[in-house]
């Protein structure tokens, strides 16, 4: 290793885990000691950090209050280094650090916000595609049916949640009044996509999450009748098949199906 880069691996783990090689590399005066130029980095990169964990994570910046938030985020940054070329990555493991860090054990409501916001900024970051058309849809054979496959808008995003944290993000983000936290025994499955460049979401009905994830693990059209079937029986499946895959289509959650 050449001296450059055994330096910056120094400095590194200097601001990442607190590592003292560097120390014997860094001149100090008596005004200014090394230790504390060596610290004035250090905080600089963590307040940095932090300040990215809140543009990251607006609406729990604003729902804690810059305190308790600023809190959070020294916390997170003591047990998460960076490990993204970008910053606007980081920030993807808060919701489980909020989930296992018995501070934030009375409030379990944070870590489902800390998901969900998490993912309304990836449905919002996620890569363009054209969605498909009913009229190209249209054109598909109907022996060719039963083996489709659909292609998902790269913007769709899944989750299921036990408190009301979408309704406490909406409300945070429109500035209206925050409703109290409730939780639900059943979970709530959610979809978020975006159109353009408006993310849009919604809750599911569990017949419909159900469905749309085997559509996106790969499943075929004619695997998709067939969990319907089981759901809400063969008489009922091909309305509810095809009202499904009308409602994706118009709402251009499907880029293709082949």
């Amino acid at each position: 290793m050449n001296e450059l880069a055994e330096l910056q691996g120094a400095f590194q783990d200097y601001l990442i885990s607190g590592g003292g090689a560097i120390h014997r590399r860094v001149l100090g005066t008596a005004q200014v000691p090394a230790e504390i130029r060596l610290g004035i980095y250090a905080g600089a990169y963590a307040s940095r950090l932090a300040e990215a964990l809140g543009a990251n994570f607006p609406a729990m910046l604003r729902l804690m209050g810059e305190e308790d938030f600023n809190a959070l985020a020294r916390a997170y940054v003591a047990a998460h280094a960076s490990t993204f070329f970008s910053i606007r990555h980081y920030g993807d493991r808060l919701a489980a650090f909020l989930a296992s860090d018995p501070a934030y054990g009375e409030a379990p409501v944070l870590a489902e916000l800390a998901r969900w916001e998490w993912c309304v900024g990836l449905t919002f970051d996620a890569a363009d595609a054209t969605p498909l058309t009913h009229e190209v849809l249209a054109q598909v054979h109907p022996q060719q049916w039963a083996q489709l496959r659909l292609r998902w808008h790269p913007s769709v995003q899944r989750l299921d949640l036990h408190w009301n944290a979408p309704q406490i993000w909406q409300a945070v983000t429109e500035e209206s009044e925050v409703p109290p936290v409730a939780f639900s025994q059943q979970a709530q499955p959610w979809l978020l996509w975006r159109q353009g460049l408006t993310t849009y979401f919604r809750s599911l009905p569990g017949t419909e999450a159900a469905v749309l994830d085997a559509g996106r693990q790969g499943g075929s059209f004619g695997e998709l009748c067939t969990l319907l079937c089981a759901e809400v029986g063969d008489a009922a499946a091909p309305l509810q098949a095809a009202t499904l895959l009308r409602s994706w289509v118009a709402a251009g959650l499907i880029t293709d199906a082949d």
